[in-house]
């Protein structure tokens, strides 16, 4: 055997336990169920480069539909077990994003969403509902807790409205006191910034 063709087959070699290591790797993190961690740290640190910061430049003149009767009884399961409706909500600017624990571009984009609601939280007229699509609630539950997020987050309880649907996780909806939906973002943002969370202070005092 020649050199050139030891070479090849040396390289060869290498080339397959490489992959053969990097998709043990991909295996363990999937039967360990870390995968999700891991995409969603790497998409946070997408984040950062400003590219997903969400977009308040084209905010005014954003023109959704309002929800009708029919779309506020949508009932939900707060985490503690207690239910109520989005009725209940009526009046007051909120925050509502869907997501799912198992969902990595969800998870990266959460503590953005934390930091909004440390933001503007505090302010009467501002409602944040984090709606978990997850079937094993329990999942959810860990997550929040073992993330030692504040934010309140629910569960469906009935077919989640038409205008609130989507084929895209996460999705996030901004819906004022009106009712009507005046931020539609489908798919990971930064929603983090002072200008975004000055904007739902405005649209609270309106």
């Amino acid at each position: 055997m020649d050199t050139s063709t030891k070479d090849s087959t040396s390289s060869w070699k290498r080339t397959f336990i490489e992959w053969g290591v990097i998709g043990g790797l991909a295996l363990l993190l999937y039967l360990t169920g870390l995968h999700t961690e891991v995409i969603g740290t790497m998409q946070r640190a997408m984040l950062w480069t400003g590219l997903f910061d969400a977009d308040t430049s084209q905010i005014a003149t954003t023109k959704g539909p309002h929800l009708n009767s029919r779309d506020f009884n949508f009932a939900l399961q707060v985490s503690d077990g207690n239910r109520t409706t989005l009725g209940n909500l009526k009046g007051q600017v909120l925050f509502v994003n869907v997501w799912a624990s198992w969902c990595p571009p969800c998870i990266a984009e959460m503590p953005t969403i934390e930091k909004l609601y440390e933001a503007v939280g505090d302010n009467s007229n501002i409602k944040f509902i984090l709606l978990s699509m997850d079937q094993n609630r329990e999942k959810a539950v860990n997550f929040m807790e073992n993330k030692n997020f504040s934010m309140p987050y629910y569960f469906p309880r009935s077919q989640l409205p038409n205008k609130l649907q989507s084929q895209f996780l996460p999705t996030s909806y901004v819906i004022s006191k009106e009712g009507q939906i005046v931020y539609k973002k489908e798919g990971i943002a930064d929603y983090s910034s002072p200008n975004f969370a000055q904007w739902m202070r405005d649209l609270a005092e309106k």
